[in-house]
């Protein structure tokens, strides 16, 4: 090649250079303007999700509070169920005394008194920590309430109401700790069901 066409060669070349760099420099431009809003957008849309996941997990948090605040206070509410079981047989034994100790003699009023005294502290101090009596004697039954022994026909008196109480009930903080066991009323022209046939 000679002198002169390898010069005429030049130009070209560097104008079909010149025009590649300025394709690439235009391409590079226009990436680099849609890059930075795209990656923006990418960032924004991965922070937006950071912000929910930490949302979700401040609300997880406030409901496992929540949950272990309520079981606390029913602990603390509901944590001498067992003890007041365990007493409810002597308040049982005391009323019992207190029924049978029939007469006149100054030794049994004396005891009698005595035991009297005692249930009532018993009561009154099993008062104090929320423990209620449950004595439903003609009352409406309510089988939340009351477990029924047995149904005695009384014509004077409504259907299904409690006319005998064999043993009072007793709630903690108003949650059935016993039930009353009571005889309830039916009508005396309705038949007895024999549950043993």
């Amino acid at each position: 090649m000679s002198a002169d066409e390898t010069s005429k060669a030049k130009p070209a070349d560097a104008e079909e250079q010149h025009g590649k760099n300025y394709e690439d420099a235009v391409d590079e431009v226009a990436s680099e303007a849609s890059g930075p809003e795209s990656a923006v957008a990418a960032l924004e849309e991965e922070l937006n999700e950071y912000r929910e996941q930490a949302l979700r997990a401040q609300a997880e948090m406030q409901n496992v509070r929540r949950r272990a605040e309520i079981d606390i206070e029913k602990a603390h509410k509901f944590a001498l169920e067992k003890f007041v079981r365990e007493l409810l047989p002597v308040v049982d034994s005391l009323e019992k005394s207190v029924e049978n100790a029939t007469g006149d003699s100054e030794l049994l009023v004396r005891l009698r008194e005595g035991v009297e005294m005692t249930l009532n502290m018993m009561l009154s101090s099993l008062g104090k920590f929320n423990v209620k009596q449950l004595s439903p004697m003609g009352e409406p039954f309510d089988p939340q309430q009351h477990e029924a022994m047995s149904m005695v026909p009384s014509p004077d008196v409504e259907p299904n109401t409690v006319v005998g109480v064999m043993q009072k009930g007793y709630t903690l903080n108003d949650r059935l700790v016993r039930p009353a066991m009571v005889m309830i009323s039916r009508p005396g022209d309705v038949p007895i069901v024999d549950e043993k046939a």
